[in-house]
């Protein structure tokens, strides 16, 4: 993977020390997707996949950062995505399933995916996926009601149990401060990152076949969705 460095500064970027949220991500949740959720195996399997592609971007964003204080916050909020990715490896092993088996038919599209978002520089790279992992995350989120009711609470603690954007938004804000130029950059790249997450999304989902029926349950919940996504760029201060 090339990274282009061009326009970006020496400067310090100050990590900030993870710490919890405060509050949970808040869904209304209106819309009962219970029956669109896929069968527990292939739930866990590419969610789990899609944790270890955020970790794999988050690995690469520490060895393309500026300097030390970036790649230390970097290497701790990768620890974190790490850790949900063997929270959900954990729930397959319980059901006597190969983590490996379980993840192999999501590979190639995410990983798509992944080089579609990674970004042409550094800061593209991090709010690529300070966006999409935001997204998907409370997406994923919305499918757990589907899910036997005994195994509901421990993968939404998993997924919920997140202290990695509090470091992402930093360096953002920090590389904006110093560069007003990033902004107008940035502002562009997370507009062009939704379509191609809502499609990561809807791959997800175990349809009808009905489509006008379909399509009218999902469109508040994407509606939601995207009102998160804005509310995140508005926190760095760019145009949704």
């Amino acid at each position: 993977m090339v990274f282009s460095w061009f326009g970006l500064r020496k400067r310090r970027v100050v990590a900030h020390t993870l710490k919890p949220r405060q509050e949970k991500v808040e869904r209304e949740d209106k819309v009962d997707l219970s029956d669109m959720t896929p069968d527990v195996v292939p739930y866990l399997g590419q969610v789990a996949y899609f944790e270890l592609a955020v970790f794999e971007s988050l690995t690469r964003a520490v060895t393309a950062a500026p300097n030390l204080e970036a790649k230390e916050g970097l290497s701790a909020a990768a620890g974190e995505v790490l850790a949900k990715h063997h929270g959900l490896v954990a729930e397959l092993r319980k059901k006597k399933v190969d983590p490996a088996v379980a993840m192999a038919p999501f590979a190639p599209a995410i990983d798509t995916f992944e080089e579609l978002t990674s970004g042409r520089n550094w800061y593209e790279m991090l709010l690529g996926v300070y966006l999409t992992a935001g997204f998907l995350d409370d997406f994923f989120v919305r499918l757990v009601s589907g899910l036997p009711k005994a195994l509901r609470p421990r993968v939404e603690e998993i997924l919920e149990t997140d202290r990695t954007a509090d470091v992402i938004v930093n360096l953002l804000k920090e590389g904006i401060a110093a560069d007003p130029k990033l902004a107008s950059q940035l502002a562009l790249w997370g507009r062009r990152l939704v379509g191609d997450t809502q499609l990561v999304a809807r791959s997800a989902l175990q349809l009808s076949g009905n489509h006008d029926d379909d399509e009218q349950r999902l469109e508040p919940v994407f509606t939601d969705l995207i009102a998160a996504h804005s509310r995140r760029m508005d926190e760095l201060g760019l145009t949704a």
